[in-house]
């Protein structure tokens, strides 16, 4: 895995963790109430996507190896350009149910990395 490409997945890695160190001590009703903590989780899961979208186009068959990859950049867009209409319920739902996996994934692709 070349150089770059171990950067995009770090930059996955700890937008994912900042985002759960925002929200650790939230709920859904105090995490919707604090437009400081939404802010910055948004702007994480934007990096994520870009990240995620470059790493992507250097190698294709991340696809694969990540659940929901193009869900994840298609999400990132939505944010970018269409942020209205993003609800805080659906990042909350996807912090709670979604974003686990994604850190899980990228954990273990870097580590095949190393190996």
């Amino acid at each position: 895995m070349d150089l770059e490409l171990l950067r995009y997945l770090y930059d996955i890695q700890q937008a994912g963790e900042l985002i759960q160190t925002f929200t650790a001590a939230h709920t859904f009703d105090s995490y919707r109430a604090d437009v400081m903590v939404r802010s910055a989780v948004e702007r994480q899961f934007i990096t994520i996507g870009e990240a995620l979208n470059q790493a992507m186009r250097r190698s294709p068959d991340l696809e694969r190896q990540i659940a929901e990859a193009r869900k994840i950049v298609d999400f990132r867009n939505l944010l970018t350009h269409s942020y209205g209409a993003v609800s805080d319920a659906v990042v909350w739902d996807i912090i709670q149910t979604s974003l686990s996996r994604l850190i899980s994934d990228i954990d273990a692709l870097m580590e095949s990395a190393d190996g």
